[in-house]
């Protein structure tokens, strides 16, 4: 096939083309075309049940929550789409939880048996590697970890389906959305009731919690742990820090959870001891990035909702399917605190030393990302002076404590809501649709922009002290 190859040569010659000169550019592009795509196929009229096509806010809105494995919806995903609509969108959410970059990477592979070196640098950029050698390896480790975790939380989904009468056809495919957007961390379901129904049953519950953990640990995690998983001596840095601060947040978010809602009887209070315990432990795991709702997240306590907020904008592992400005950014932080409170000159940790361009990295990555929550969240209660929600109707316009919590979570590609994404203009809901593209590839694109722009320069200016605090 002469032609086949000549175009084959010319896109290979293009992207290397532009992935040199802008990397982060082609990124951004690919991440929007794939979105669009996706926003045509949710336009046809058989994507819905009803058969009409649905408003291209919703269409754009939805593909853009999946590509972007945030989990956020303006309609209902069980109800809303047909069969072909929920298949678009898990192949969306597939999509984006391997990463354009990473795809691409691995068609080339397939086609050719080669990764070139733009394409090595653009995959280790979406996926964290270490290094240029590691790429191969990290790829491998992608595809095989997605599918063995996915398949394995639909093969036990699939039976505890089948025991809640649900018949075979349905119950095969509610286990594979389930699987796949548990793993991605996109917290979309299938069906109308979602989750809510499985309250009481933690072999459908912790299933689903296990496989947003391990999604949001980051594939680089995954490399190293295969590599020296019985010598955690040899564990990576980021490694170590990514896991103590995964489990450090799990507890904290437990144990608060349970603080503030336990007793409260629209949430955690309406149900059993036991139940209340294993909804706690599900609950604690999607703060940060699941986004499946266990409960009515719009009857919590207000400093609750303070407490996901953080959760959800620490967010996950970096290289993974998780958001936010990931937990080795905060680790950094952290540490870089502790230093400074000691007296010392470096950032250490685990014998290790950090320099001082990763903290200016991590924050740059914290206060651009502040910034755009803060930005977001004036602009949508701009747009919402006037909404009136349908349970609220006494009460013109949304409250900052809302608006902020929906915010936050398009940004940090979370899915938690309090109930109100659906009932927002659409104006609003364009600027929730840009806060989680911009959440997906933003702080990436701008860490790697970063990172990328080392200048040498022979001059130094001398150096003075500012007053702090």
């Amino acid at each position: 096939m002469p032609l086949l190859r000549t175009v084959r040569d010319a896109v290979g010659d293009w992207i290397d083309r532009v992935g040199l000169e802008a990397p982060a550019r082609l990124a951004l592009a690919a991440f929007g075309m794939v979105i669009l795509l996706f926003t045509g196929l949710l336009s046809l009229p058989a994507a819905t049940q009803s058969g009409q096509r649905a408003p291209f806010v919703d269409a754009l809105f939805t593909a853009t929550s999946a590509v972007c494995v945030t989990g956020l919806v303006t309609v209902d995903t069980g109800s809303y789409w047909s069969g072909f609509g929920q298949g678009v969108i898990l192949i969306a959410i597939k999509v984006g939880g391997l990463g354009i970059m990473t795809l691409a990477s691995l068609l080339g592979l397939a086609v050719s048996r080669r990764i070139g070196l733009t394409q090595r640098i653009l995959a280790a950029g979406e996926a964290r590697a270490t290094g240029l050698g590691d790429v191969k390896h990290l790829l491998r480790t992608i595809v095989i970890v997605s599918t063995v975790t996915e398949l394995s939380i639909a093969f036990v989904l699939f039976w505890r389906l089948l025991a809640h009468h649900e018949h075979l056809p349905t119950a095969i495919w509610h286990a594979i959305f389930y699987g796949i957007s548990a793993f991605n961390n996109a917290g979309f379901t299938p069906d109308p009731n979602g989750i809510v129904p499985f309250a009481g049953d933690p072999w459908f519950r912790m299933p689903i919690a296990l496989g947003v953990f391990v999604g949001g640990l980051g594939f680089p995690v995954f490399l190293n742990l295969i590599r020296a998983w019985r010598r955690p001596a040899e564990w990576s840095l980021h490694t170590k820090l990514t896991i103590v601060m995964v489990m450090l947040l799990s507890v904290i978010s437990a144990g608060l959870l349970a603080l503030f809602e336990w007793n409260n009887p629209n949430t955690l209070g309406q149900y059993h001891q036991s139940t209340r315990f294993w909804q706690t432990l599900f609950i604690s795991v999607n703060q940060r990035s699941g986004g499946f709702s266990a409960i009515d997240h719009g009857q919590m306590h207000e400093h609750t909702w303070l407490l996901e907020d953080v959760l959800m904008f620490i967010g996950g592992g970096s290289g993974g399917t998780a958001g936010g400005i990931r937990v080795t950014t905060v680790a950094v932080l952290i540490l870089a605190i502790w230093a400074e409170a000691r007296g010392r000159r470096d950032i250490e940790a685990y014998g290790k030393r950090i320099g001082t361009e990763v903290l200016r990295l991590a924050v740059a990555v914290t206060i651009i990302s502040l910034a755009f929550v803060i930005i977001g969240a004036g602009v949508v209660l701009a747009q919402t002076t006037g909404t009136v929600l349908p349970y609220r109707p006494d009460t013109v316009g949304l409250r900052l404590d809302e608006v902020l919590f929906e915010v936050v979570s398009a940004y940090a590609t979370c899915g938690l809501s309090t109930g109100i994404t659906g009932h927002l203009p659409a104006d609003a809901k364009l600027t929730l649709t840009i806060l989680m593209f911009v959440g997906r590839l933003g702080s990436v694109t701008i860490a790697a922009a970063l990172a990328l722009n080392r200048q040498r320069r022979v001059i130094r200016y001398p150096s003075e002290r500012p007053l702090i605090g």
